[in-house]
């Protein structure tokens, strides 16, 4: 049960204090809230004590929910320490994989991602009382998902409080969204900003005018330089610290070493901290920016402290205008991450950020018509990414088609198809009769319980199957952060030499199971203070080290969920196979393989000697899915000797397609795990007489790349029916199969006998033709025979119950009239006698050859006792002719004499 502190106090400094009876009223009265207020405000730390005043807890939580952990969890500590509790009582905190939640936990801060999974076992939200969606103008995709389904919810929950809190950005969007039957939700506007900002345009590079005058400058400094003079100018304006907006880690840590030097040239740096903000530090450092100080900060972030946190103390701020901004692109089918101009939302948000104590300072290191020609606000990330998580995460909560979600923006339709395109590329998704009834599959099931990305919780499915856990295992973390291996610029020789001893030839994946391996045995052995300095004497980054470490025990602890377990814990024990890791990998990465392009036909044939193009140019540039082009990242193992197929845990796009992360592959491997992407062509069936059956060259491709090319197999795998027919023709009908089977020798020796049939009564149609034979063994062959195994098969056991089943008789050979009315078989005999000899008789009917109609064969001994004129008068069936030939032979008077001819002959 919640234990609510007795008495709740509200820091008088703080704006939302002055709201206090405002807000309490607003929120008693109403079921849906908006709390527009301006960073600093102290909206974050204060809402949840307000609903604890008005009641709210007892019956559940209080959800509170951030869009960081680092912002989850100093907004918890704040709160927690504003109430006199320890955190994990009053106040409790979850983020992914740490929960401080604890049985008298009334108010809950969480990441909004944490909230998203509750609804897998609680879709009503049931546990809660109150929801505060915090940091809602960021419009990441989280945010709008709970947004949607809130607004879906709230009819169902009467009960149920939400407040949206925004920075005052397009308030109305969110009063609009929760509007009920007769207006839209009403917006609380609290003020953030007690002091005004001066803001100042320093612009660097390139050609600008001066600050005073109309004089025309050129500023070659780079950014570095710029913030480094920025800060120069605001330490003389007086005390207070300086936070420093800076697009990423690496502009972070340069920016730091540069002020670091000139903190020791003296005023007016002397003496001044740097710190740094990003979401990647540990818990420790981060917590470091919140702590009482004396003297001056100087505080590098990116765009985590735009919003999501407060740093106390700050008088100036230096905004270089720029973010990396994850965008999704349509035509690649990757995610990018470029740096990106900031927009003027964020700029003014970044400007908030000073003048909460005094008048503030913003120097803005872009021109003010910059600042002017930027777009309003940020693009909501729901228009800026893959949407397969969200899909994912969507199906499996039953909220229906993504297109009819009641999102703030509706997604792009592309987007949408992108994300259901990657899951049926991963196997977690069956198609319905609509996109309401998408399912999930097996695969699905487990990828929705692993809280990773997609492609690479595919992986861990895939290598339970595969027998590699433990190293997918370390490689699916691994890709989850920003790689722990540093090449500093000035040092890049020697990171590159240290690197090295972990490297894996043809793959950049099992490099990391081996440097992972390594810092496991060194941890082992080693004291905290002695690994760090191993790492930072091996260019490895120690917080990233931990990050990976932390990410894999919770990863691990994950996966055991779905009864996924390494077989082999210990990290000495030896690698699984290499192609079973990659096979595993390689489930994750289907629309990431390339095959290496062939050497360009216009650099052959040049002679050597005659410069660097002499002979064929060794190709570096790979054809990927659906058409792509790319080349593998300089810093792989692989980028040196490129093989003919790779896959890429990562394709980014600066000014080409890189292939980050890559590994060597067989292209056949593909043809397995993604048996339900791949297309099959086949060229025309021919019998192989050898098998005794028809066969045909298949390819295999996978989004257009031919990972099986001219592979013979048996024409039953594209036609059943058709291969049974070439069977029964070629293998039966023409005898065109070595096979020992007595019913063959039998039929063969009765179509001779039919043949000879044929040629004693002259007759071309005396033999039945090849269909009918086709007919008599159709209508007996199992259906299911299609070559000569399954014919072998089928015949052991039908021709115990039939032995005759397949004994042709002459019957069956011949036409029903072969023996014209009148004739007796009788009268075409085997022998002619004469004189007291019995000479052979063969028939042939064949009209040219020598041997056409009937021959005796007269033994040597014998020959002188044979007349020729005593078989004059041919053997009785053939006399008729005889005479017919002679009559015709006759003078014509003679002939029209004998006429008619048949009676006559007769």
């Amino acid at each position: 049960m919640p234990s609510v502190p007795p008495a709740i106090s509200y820091p008088a400094e703080l704006p939302i204090t002055v709201s206090r009876g405002e807000l309490l009223e607003v929120i008693a009265s109403n079921q849906v809230v908006i709390v527009a207020g301006e960073t600093g405000s102290g909206k974050s730390t204060q809402l949840p004590k307000l609903c604890l005043e008005l009641g709210r807890g007892h019956n559940g939580w209080i959800g509170h929910t951030q869009p960081r952990r680092v912002a989850a969890r100093t907004v918890a500590e704040r709160v927690a320490e504003e109430l006199g509790t320890d955190l994990g009582g009053t106040v409790g905190y979850a983020v992914r994989f740490t929960d401080r939640v604890g049985e008298a936990t009334a108010i809950k801060v969480m990441t909004d991602g944490i909230l998203l999974a509750e609804l897998q076992r609680d879709r009503e939200l049931r546990r809660y009382d109150t929801i505060i969606v915090d940091e809602a103008h960021e419009r990441s995709l989280n945010i709008d998902v709970l947004l949607g389904h809130l607004k879906r919810l709230l009819p169902r929950r009467p009960d149920l409080k939400v407040i949206v809190t925004s920075a005052t950005i397009d308030t109305a969007r969110f009063a609009s969204h929760f509007a009920g039957p007769d207006a839209p939700a009403p917006v609380v506007e609290v003020s953030g900003r007690s002091y005004p900002v001066e803001i100042r345009y320093r612009p660097y590079g390139g050609l600008h005018p001066a600050d005073e005058g109309d004089d025309v400058i050129d500023d070659d400094r780079d950014q570095v330089g710029a913030v480094c003079d920025a800060v120069n100018e605001l330490a003389r304006e007086g005390p207070g610290d300086i936070l420093v907006f800076l697009s990423g880690e690496r502009e972070i840590r340069d920016t730091a070493d540069a002020l670091a030097k000139l903190t020791l040239t003296g005023r007016p740096l002397a003496g001044t901290e740097i710190l740094a903000m990003y979401a990647r530090l540990s818990a420790a450092e981060q917590h470091r920016v919140f702590e009482s100080h004396r003297g001056r900060r100087v505080v590098l972030a990116t765009n985590v402290a735009e919003t999501s946190i407060t740093v106390p103390g700050v008088r100036y701020v230096v905004d270089a205008g720029t973010a990396r901004i994850s965008r999704y692109s349509h035509r690649l089918k990757v995610q990018r991450l470029p740096i990106e101009a900031v927009s003027q939302a964020s700029a003014n948000q970044r400007a908030g950020r000073c003048g909460r104590v005094a008048p503030g300072i913003c120097i803005r290191l872009y021109s003010e018509d910059d600042y002017r020609s930027r777009p309003e606000f940020t693009d909501p990330e729901i228009q800026r990414t893959n949407l397969a998580s969200a899909i994912l995460q969507m199906t499996n909560l039953g909220l229906g088609d993504v297109a009819g979600f009641p999102f703030l923006d509706p997604p792009d339709p592309r987007a949408i198809r992108d994300g259901v395109a990657l899951l049926e590329e991963l196997d977690a998704v069956v198609a319905g009769r609509d996109a309401d009834n998408r399912k999930l599959t097996k695969v699905g099931r487990q990828l929705v319980r692993l809280p990773i990305d997609p492609r690479l919780a595919r992986m861990v499915v895939e290598a339970d199957r595969q027998g590699c856990v433990r190293e997918v295992l370390v490689i699916a973390a691994a890709l989850s952060i920003q790689d722990p291996r540093e090449r500093p610029t000035d040092k890049e020789q020697a990171a590159a030499e240290a690197h090295r001893q972990f490297a894996m030839p043809g793959s950049d994946l099992l490099t990391l199971v081996r440097l992972w391996d390594h810092l496991s045995e060194r941890r082992a052995t080693l004291s905290s203070s002695r690994f760090r300095r191993e790492c930072r004497d091996g260019f490895l980054n120690y917080l990233r080290v931990r990050e990976w470490i932390d990410l894999h025990r919770q990863l691990t602890r994950a996966a055991a969920t779905i009864d996924i377990r390494p077989v082999d814990t210990d990290p000495s024990g030896d690698l699984a196979h290499p192609d079973r890791v990659h096979k595993a990998v390689l489930a994750g990465l289907l629309s990431h393989v390339g095959m290496k392009e062939k050497p360009d036909d216009k650099t052959k044939g040049n002679k050597a000697g005659r410069g660097p193009r002499s002979g064929p140019r060794e190709p570096r540039e790979y054809r990927g899915a659906r058409g792509s082009k790319f080349q593998i990242s300089p810093g792989s193992g692989l980028a040196r000797k490129p093989p003919a197929w790779v896959m890429a845990a990562e394709l980014v796009e600066t000014n080409r397609l890189w292939a980050r992360h890559v590994a060597a592959i067989e292209p056949e491997w593909a043809e397995d795990l993604g048996a339900h992407l791949v297309k099959r062509s086949y060229g025309e069936p021919r019998w192989d007489e050898r098998s005794g059956r028809a066969v045909t060259t298949e390819q295999v491709t996978l989004y257009g790349l031919p990972v099986v090319t001219a592979r013979r197999v048996g024409y039953d795998r594209v036609d059943r029916q058709a291969a049974r027919d070439l069977f029964i023709e070629h293998a039966l009908v023409r005898r065109e199969w070595d096979s020992p089977h007595a019913f063959l020798t039998h039929n063969d020796e009765v179509m001779e006998e039919a043949q000879a049939m044929g040629d004693r009564f002259r007759r071309a149609d005396t033999f039945v033709d090849d269909h009918a034979l086709f007919e008599f063994y159709d209508d007996r062959v199992g259906p299911d025979v299609v070559s000569g195994r399954h014919f072998d098969r089928w015949w052991k056991h039908a021709r115990r119950d039939q032995p005759a089943l397949l004994d042709l008789t002459v019957e069956d050979l011949l036409e029903s009239d072969t023996v014209p009315e009148g004739l007796d078989p009788a009268d075409f005999p085997d022998t002619w006698i004469q004189d007291g000899l019995t000479l052979a008789l063969s028939y042939r009917f064949e009209p040219g050859h020598d041997l056409d109609g009937v021959t005796v064969r007269i033994p040597l001994a014998v020959l002188n006792q044979v007349e020729p004129w005593d078989f004059d008068w041919q053997v009785p069936g053939l006399r008729a002719d005889l005479v017919d030939a002679l009559i015709r032979t006759a003078p014509k008077d003679l002939r029209r004499q004998l006429s008619p001819l048949t009676p006559t002959i007769e």
